[in-house]
């Protein structure tokens, strides 16, 4: 076996430990996106003749009956939470129907007419717009959750189109997170620029006692970081204090639970994650460069754009890829910074996940941050000519 091999096979258990505590949960979750087996499994019978009904054409006497039966069974066996709640997502009020309807069976005998029983129990039930839902969820997976993420939703007939405008919030979401990362990214990379070109020109000696205090916050907490924001940004904070003191403002400005306090702190918490990549790439820039080109009569200032500033670009997309990719993964920082308007997509995935118990909508929008994460790495790849993020 050659010494290669070997080192391969002493990566296996790691492999494995990611396999099992990373990539299987994640997938998993994403896998909850198109999952869908309440009514498959709560209502096996009226899933057998949904499959053969047209939506349109008559509700027949037989598709009455094996709901009747099914939901009896279900009502017996206490199986009717997921059902009535999986409903109850495709249209308000269908839990109740469920509820209302199931309360009534079994019937002590069987009706002549099992279609004139239901319309007594709820005139709903002649409204083919209920058993066109029952239809569209009779199987185990479903598109619902990942079109509920896009704004979009699915007719009882089977047509896609647009969601209601009451509805339809994730556009929405999806733009401000990305332009609340965007913002985040620009101002951490004006200021880190010139921080990691002087980290950069400094004596060994003098920019590792700086390098510390870059990497001081990897050491602290994220939540005591943002606390400790809300302590200097509050009204009564350190910050309005000063401003007053010094006479510039008449009384305390807002600068907490709101976009500029976001703004504040995730420039703050980012910045390091701009500033090393600059670093390890600046680092390697020989200084001879740009002392040829002012030998040569390019003024300094040309100088540094024409021969400093594009050797320094590698950095510069590798710390905007890093930062804005973490920034619109951002959720505890603008929850407890920001206001109802601040909150970025993962505030809802976390809403949906422990909020709503709806782990479907939860993992549509998980999906869809995920493939945005996917694109915009594949398009720094694709800018860059190369398949590797090469950040020290």
């Amino acid at each position: 076996m050659t010494d290669s091999r070997k080192a391969l096979w002493l990566t296996v258990p790691l492999l494995l430990f990611l396999l099992l505590t990373f990539v299987a949960p994640i997938a998993s979750f994403l896998g909850k996106s198109v999952a869908n087996p309440e009514v498959v499994t709560t209502l096996p019978a009226t899933v057998k003749q949904l499959q053969k009904w047209e939506a349109g054409s008559p509700v027949s006497e037989v598709m009455y009956r094996a709901l009747a039966d099914d939901l009896a069974r279900a009502r017996e066996e206490q199986a009717m939470g997921p059902l009535m709640q999986r409903l109850n997502f495709e249209e308000p009020g269908f839990r109740t129907l469920i509820s209302k309807t199931a309360r009534k069976l079994p019937f002590k005998i069987d009706p002549p007419s099992f279609q004139k029983a239901f319309d007594e129990i709820d005139p709903r039930w002649s409204d083919q717009k209920y058993w066109g839902i029952l239809k569209n969820n009779a199987r185990a997976q479903t598109p619902y959750y990942l079109l509920t993420a896009l704004d979009l939703k699915q007719a009882p007939d089977g047509s896609i189109g647009a969601a209601p405008a009451d509805q339809g919030i994730f556009k929405a979401i999806y733009l401000r997170t990305f332009w609340m990362a965007a913002i985040v990214t620009v101002v951490a990379l004006l200021l880190a620029y010139p921080l990691a070109y002087l980290l950069a020109r400094l004596p060994a000696r003098i920019s590792n006692l700086l390098m510390i205090l870059v990497l001081l916050p990897f050491w602290t907490s994220l939540l005591v970081r943002t606390a400790a924001w809300i302590v200097l940004l509050q009204n009564g904070g350190l910050i309005n204090r000063l401003l007053l003191d010094l006479g510039l403002i008449d009384a305390p400005v807002q600068l907490v639970f709101n976009r500029l306090g976001v703004y504040i702190a995730m420039v703050h918490i980012m910045l390091p994650f701009m500033i090393l990549p600059l670093y390890s790439v600046m680092k390697g820039i020989s200084p001879t460069y740009m002392r040829a080109a002012v030998s040569l009569g390019c003024h300094p200032l040309r100088s540094f754009w024409a021969v400093y500033f594009p050797q320094t670009l590698p950095g510069i997309g590798a710390g905007c890829l890093l930062v804005f990719i973490t920034a619109i993964g951002y959720y505890i920082t603008p929850a407890l910074l920001g206001g109802p308007k601040d909150q970025m997509i993962s505030y809802f995935i976390a809403f949906y996940t422990n909020g709503t118990i709806n782990w479907g909508l939860a993992g549509a929008l998980a999906a869809m941050l995920l493939l945005a994460t996917l694109i915009l790495y594949a398009v720094y790849s694709r800018l860059s000519g190369s398949t590797r993020l090469g950040v020290a």
